[in-house]
């Protein structure tokens, strides 16, 4: 019943705004859609209803509850950023509400992913995202984002129905039609050991559309380039944990699947060495600061992926890697939102001398740059040392140098970006009266929480973290 009672009211809320006619009432609406995701997760924890199974399909879980709190965190900034985007692109009031419409109707799908405990319902709630993020990359109602949206649910649609298969190969393991996770746990080692690596072959492929890695990165790639630069930090983070928590759930299904699961997790380390070389490949070589932080999620769902696949403590450093880069990366698809509205331009060899433009941006991006490149004390160097030294403890000797010379490439390319940013000459049209400081400063604030949860992991992320871990 809470979980109907939360979907009523956020789908009610998400809608709302097409029944008013003032930005400012939009504004309000956003404001108690925000609200109503922060109750949801208080009233989980105060009444301890972890664990708790919902409407048959639904499970609040560790994963879930941990999930939908960055979700709502990244949402409340993402709902602030965008309205001072959207206020200096000057759209119609119209265009204005359908934007906040889609964007929480797609927090509310994204919420239901975390939440599902039916590998089908996972299924349908993955393909709502879809539905959701075309409005949003279509919003801008250009040539580009047209056909970047075309793209998007022509590739994500063939992605989610090649998962579609698998999952049907994978219920031939459901004894009485149940699809839930915990039931298919406890017969999945009585499959048949090809169907089963087929089906997690084709889920894993297919929910790459949405984790962007290896195959279908480009076209969350694509989307982030054509939506505003506030709604891709919400797709770059929320809707791409999305995507990692699906296949999260798939992992931990084959986990009791015996020789099976090695098999998936050596996949799934091809995968990410492929998406780590793909992200390396790619930063050397766009043009575009937007391309630019996308490729870079690739490089570290990658990296994610490896993890998944190694085990041991390298599974805890994964899922402390995609908490941390959530952080992160949205902050610096803010940032990079900001410098949209001063150079009119997201190209990377046209702008610079932001350090003297402003100041506390530039400092903001050079930070972010230095912590998403896993240097002290950032999070993301101790979910990386965690992962190369349970490398070294199973002997993939290959794996590790292989890994250590495509990051080398990967921070030439993206501090070399970042220094030019700063430092380099302009060429392109100044929009000076557009520099806010302000907004700056709060894309710095989950920059901030990054930092600190790279000096001090508190207690309680640790053990939420354990209790996701173990698995088996």
């Amino acid at each position: 019943m809470e979980m109907l009672i939360y979907i009523i009211i956020s789908v009610l809320l998400a809608i709302a705004p097409l029944a008013v006619r003032t930005e400012r009432a939009t504004h309000f609406i956003a404001g108690l859609f925000f609200l109503v995701q922060v109750a949801a997760i208080a009233l989980i924890l105060a009444f301890d209803r972890v664990d708790a199974v919902m409407l048959s399909i639904f499970r609040a879980d560790t994963l879930a509850v941990l999930f939908h709190l960055l979700m709502t965190l990244v949402l409340g900034f993402t709902l602030i950023h965008s309205s001072s985007y959207l206020k200096a692109e000057d759209i119609s009031t119209r265009s204005y509400k359908a934007y906040y419409t889609l964007l929480m109707l797609l927090a509310v799908a994204i919420s239901l992913v975390y939440y599902s405990d039916n590998v089908a319902m996972t299924w349908v709630f993955l393909e709502a995202t879809t539905i959701c993020s075309a409005g949003i990359i279509y919003h801008r109602e250009f040539e580009q984002s047209l056909e970047a949206t075309w793209k998007y649910i022509f590739v994500c649609s063939t992605g989610i129905a090649m998962a579609y298969l698998g999952i049907l190969l994978l219920s031939t393991v459901a004894q009485h039609g149940a699809l839930d996770y915990t039931s298919l746990k406890d017969v999945i080692a009585e499959g048949n050991p090809l169907y089963l690596k087929v089906a997690f072959l084709l889920i894993v492929v297919g929910y790459s559309c949405k984790m962007e890695i290896f195959p279908l990165y480009t076209v969350g790639v694509d989307a982030n380039y054509a939506a505003i630069a506030p709604a891709s930090a919400f797709i770059s983070t929320a809707l791409v944990n999305a995507g990692f928590l699906s296949i999260f759930r798939i992992y931990d299904l084959y986990a009791a699947a015996g020789e099976v699961f090695e098999w998936a997790c050596h996949l799934l380390i091809l995968i990410g060495i492929l998406s780590l070389a793909v992200g390396a490949m790619f930063l050397r070589r766009t043009n575009n600061y937007k391309r630019f932080l996308s490729y870079s999620t690739v490089e570290n769902m990658g990296i994610v992926a490896i993890g998944l696949g190694i085990g041991g403590i390298a599974l805890w450093a994964a899922v402390f890697h995609v908490v941390c880069h959530t952080l992160v990366k949205s902050s610096m698809f803010f940032q990079v939102g900001i410098l949209r509205h001063i150079y009119d331009s997201y190209s990377i060899n046209r702008i610079g001398n932001y350090m003297n433009i402003n100041k506390v941006g530039a400092i903001g991006f050079i930070v972010g740059t230095l912590v998403l490149l896993a240097f002290p004390p950032s999070p993301l160097f101790i979910s990386e040392v965690m992962i190369f030294s349970e490398i070294v403890t199973v002997g993939s000797w290959w794996l590790l140098a292989l890994m250590l010379v495509l990051m080398c490439v990967v921070i030439y390319s993206i501090w070399s970006r970042t220094l030019r940013l700063g430092y380099h000459s302009n060429q392109d049209e100044l929009h000076l009266t557009a520099v806010n400081r302000r907004l700056s400063y709060s894309a710095a604030v989950l920059l901030l929480l990054a930092i600190v949860l790279g000096i001090w992991q508190p207690a309680i992320l640790k053990d939420a973290i354990d209790v996701i871990v173990n698995i088996g």
